[in-house]
């Protein structure tokens, strides 16, 4: 189905993981996707293999420069923008293992996720109700995490910036829908989902990173991880028109992590439910 066919979108994040998987999703759908990231060369590799519906654009998510130099080029090819993905983010833990608990993260480590996390969805909503505005019309997708719902002791600042944007998008529909746009903003909170994000923590190909595979799910019902395509199919729906009555919603998609009680299979007994940063 081409569920998006003649919108333009922009996706943030989509060099890899569950961006790329959006926008990939996006184009497929009939939209002409905007692949925007700071990693050059496999941001252009990926709108190339995505062909003649998609282009890379360099932005940083936390330049307004960036943000007003990209989105006026959409309008001025396209004529409008349909669809903003505010997908980048970063954990603080990308450049290995570092102190991220409310007593020990450093406040520059603090100010870092946030600037990226919160900043950066912040000036992608901004300059998509300006853009949006001249239609009138348009879907803000924002991805959120699990980690925006629960307290997350091991990653203060990853969970922290993850419930603002969470509270935000409430506020960016709200907004919208007083300046009488049909402009909607909704989030999608991911639970663990597979994407390159988690390499710092699962470790190099071996048996040890099979274990703590397995260690990550155990308590998630489904005992599993989830794929960036199970993310974007969510995404895909709340881009198209057929979501025209969702705005201020969260979706979670966590393997029914969030449910309850983590459910065990008939003769296992349920591990206990540790409170670490286990869920990005």
């Amino acid at each position: 189905m081409r569920r998006l066919e003649g919108k333009s979108a922009l996706v943030t994040g989509a060099a890899r993981g569950i961006g790329e998987a959006i926008a990939r999703a996006f184009a497929t759908a009939g939209a002409f996707v905007y692949l925007t990231d700071i990693d050059d060369e496999r941001g252009t590799a990926v709108a190339a293999e995505i062909g003649a519906a998609a282009t890379y654009r360099r932005l940083d998510v936390r330049s307004e420069s960036d943000w007003q130099r990209v989105t006026a080029e959409i309008v001025d090819r396209h004529g409008r923008l349909a669809i903003v993905v505010n997908n980048a983010g970063i954990t603080g833990f990308e450049e290995g293992m570092v102190a991220h608990d409310p007593e020990h993260a450093a406040l520059a480590d603090w100010h870092a996720v946030h600037r990226t996390n919160l900043d950066g969805v912040f000036l992608g909503c901004k300059y998509a109700i300006r853009t949006m505005r001249r239609t009138g019309t348009g879907s803000i997708i924002n991805i959120s995490s699990r980690s925006g719902l629960v307290g997350i002791p091991a990653a203060a600042a990853y969970a922290s910036s993850k419930a603002a944007v969470r509270n935000h998008t409430k506020t960016v529909a709200l907004y919208c829908a007083e300046q009488g746009l049909a402009v909607r903003c909704n989030s999608i909170h991911p639970a663990a989902i597979l994407t390159p994000m988690w390499e710092p923590l699962i470790g190099p190909p071996g048996p040890e990173r099979e274990v703590r595979l397995q260690e990550f799910v155990r308590d998630t019902p489904l005992r599993r991880f989830g794929t960036p395509e199970e993310v974007a199919a969510v995404a895909l729906l709340l881009a198209s028109d057929e979501a025209a009555y969702m705005t201020g919603s969260e979706l979670t998609i966590d393997g029914g992590l969030l449910a309850g009680t983590a459910a065990s299979p008939a003769g296992e007994q349920r591990p206990d439910v540790r409170n670490g940063f286990d869920r990005a």
